[in-house]
């Protein structure tokens, strides 16, 4: 699934970290969380690699 919005792909690129070991899961915060929980490593590989040019700050 590809982010909907640049504030999506940035919250997937922080779960995605801290499923990696990268980050910590105690500094993520609200939808980055749930994406933690909820969506597997690629999952969360194919969020955050969506490219950015194109996408609104926050979806609607």
């Amino acid at each position: 699934m590809k982010a909907k919005s640049k504030a999506q792909q940035q919250a997937a690129g922080a779960a995605l970290a801290a499923k990696r070991g990268e980050a910590q899961k105690s500094d993520l915060e609200g939808a980055s969380i749930e994406m933690y929980e909820s969506m597997s490593e690629e999952e969360l590989e194919e969020m955050a690699s969506t490219p950015r040019d194109d996408l609104p700050e926050t979806a609607d």
